[in-house]
């Protein structure tokens, strides 16, 4: 796990440089309680390596966080909870730095808010859709 960024809050927290309460650790992993929950239980889980998106992680790191974020989940003792992870300063992303966020939602009133406004739903026709597709596919 050499790689790491100075300047970045999670890579000092990975260190030990910044205190956190740890709630659960792997080899390339680390979930820590988030210092400003939506809700009781709301964690961080972050790659030990350093890579500011999802596409810049590598594929070991990311073989190792998904299960990760499964058991912090289960740690929740939440039935219902949600999983987010924002890539770029658009996309809402306010460190630098991959990270899950897993948001237990106990109730109607706590954790993650979402509506029709925020997530709009909008019928796309299938030949868009296929279009879509298409270049999608071309990319990769």
């Amino acid at each position: 796990m050499a790689e790491k960024n100075d300047k970045c809050i999670f890579c000092l927290i990975v260190q030990g440089k910044i205190p956190c309460f740890k709630v659960y650790e792997t080899e390339h992993s680390l979930a820590f309680l988030d210092i400003g929950p939506v809700s009781e239980g709301h964690t961080q889980v972050i790659p030990k390596r350093h890579a500011r998106t999802l596409l810049d992680m590598r594929d070991e790191d990311l073989a190792d966080i998904g299960p990760a974020i499964k058991k912090v989940a289960q740690m929740t003792g939440a039935e219902q909870y949600n999983i987010l992870q924002n890539n770029g300063k658009l996309a809402f992303q306010h460190v630098d730095h991959v990270h899950f966020h897993v948001i237990p939602k106990p109730n109607t009133e706590k954790g993650l808010l979402m509506s029709e406004q925020v997530w709009p739903r909008v019928e796309v026709p299938k030949e868009e859709l296929a279009e879509t597709l298409r270049k999608m596919q071309t990319r990769l």
